[in-house]
C-alpha cells in the first residue's frame, strides 16, 4: 500500500490552492465562516429559538439548524446575512486590494 504524504493547510488560501480551486473560493470560505460564527455566537446569546430565529429570517428552521451546526453548504449568503440581521447584528464590510 501507497503510503499518503500529510499536507498542512495554514489558511484558506492554502487549502484552496492544495485542492485545486480558485483563491476565489477562499475568500467566499472566510466570509461564510466568519458570518456563520457571527450568528452561531449571537444565537446563543439570544433568548431566541430556531422558530423565532426562522420567522425573523423568513427561512426555514431546518437551514436556521444547518447553519447554527456550522453547516452552510447551499445556504446562500444572502441567507446568512438576513440571519445575521435577524439576531439584531449589522454589518460593516471593507474591502482592500489583494496581495
Amino acid at each position: 500500500m501507497k503510503k499518503q504524504k500529510t499536507v498542512v493547510n495554514k489558511n484558506s488560501k492554502e487549502l484552496s490552492a492544495t485542492l485545486g480551486l480558485s483563491p476565489l473560493d477562499a475568500i467566499e470560505w472566510e466570509v461564510r465562516l466568519m458570518i456563520t460564527n457571527k450568528i452561531i455566537s449571537s444565537a446563543e446569546k439570544s433568548d431566541l429559538t430556531v422558530t423565532d430565529i426562522a420567522n425573523l429570517s423568513g427561512t426555514s428552521r431546518a437551514r436556521i439548524t444547518k447553519i447554527l451546526k456550522s453547516d452552510t453548504h447551499g445556504i446562500s449568503l444572502d441567507v446568512l446575512v438576513r440571519v445575521l440581521g435577524a439576531l439584531g447584528e449589522e454589518m460593516k464590510i471593507s474591502f482592500k486590494k489583494a496581495a
